[in-house]
């Protein structure tokens, strides 16, 4: 029989055994929400957060970076921010609850977490090497970047560079990768809002762990690009 002080010790170490916050990785996934016309596209994956806001024809803004959850309160060191650029560098503090699979912020407004569509492209790339002609050109990892976040069917690359506080374009929307096929249709391009509704189809594969993407840009444009896991 154990003894008594054995017991109590045991006892003591259910009551001490300190509840842990709720981990960032809950908030995997994509959420929406849509006010009139405007509408607010959240991704969430491999630690790095994006808000994306965007009418259903024309660009507005995106903000985005490494993010944690407590479960009460969403923080967001920013990475990009194109609409105010003196936030880049700062942690964005939002009271964020979770309701049910869907989110709310402080003013109410819900955000739809939209279905899990789960491919092994997601995560958060980093473009590192360019194939021109017969030979592959590797870009060094610097202060200036060309990401992309993928998780459950959608997708958004953004082109920054958070030394300087510099943003230099985005887009994305929808992606599905299978069989080696990669397509995108555009929900928001930065630099074009002719570009949106667009249907784009590539190869799309990996290798020793770098994604192998290549096709015709949305300009037309021969591509052959590598992506290594940011």
């Amino acid at each position: 029989m154990k003894s008594l002080s054995t017991i109590i010790f045991g006892i003591g170490l259910l009551f001490t055994i300190p509840v842990s916050s709720q981990p960032s990785s809950s908030l995997n996934g994509v959420y929406h929400a849509k006010t009139s016309d405007i509408n607010t596209l959240w991704l969430f994956t491999d630690g790095y957060s994006s808000q994306i806001i965007y009418q259903d024809k024309a660009y507005r803004s995106t903000k985005g970076g490494p993010f944690k959850y407590d479960g009460k309160t969403l923080s967001i060191s920013l990475e990009y921010s194109d609409q105010d650029s003196s936030e880049v560098g700062t942690t964005q503090e939002l009271p964020i609850q979770q309701d049910g699979t869907n989110l709310k912020d402080q003013k109410g407004t819900v955000y739809k977490k939209q279905p899990a569509k789960i491919q092994d492209l997601d995560g958060v790339w980093r473009i590192s090497g360019r194939k021109q002609g017969n030979e592959i050109s590797t870009i060094q990892r610097g202060d200036r970047k060309t990401i992309k976040i993928l998780v459950d069917g959608y997708f958004q690359w953004v082109a920054i560079n958070p030394a300087v506080k510099g943003f230099y374009g985005t887009g994305g929307g929808h992606y599905a990768h299978k069989d080696q096929q990669y397509t995108e249709h555009l929900l928001f391009f930065s630099r074009d809002n002719s570009r949106v509704g667009n249907h784009l189809n590539f190869k799309g594969e990996i290798k020793d762990n770098e994604w192998h993407h290549s096709g015709n840009s949305s300009k037309g444009d021969p591509i052959y690009e590598i992506w290594s896991r940011e």
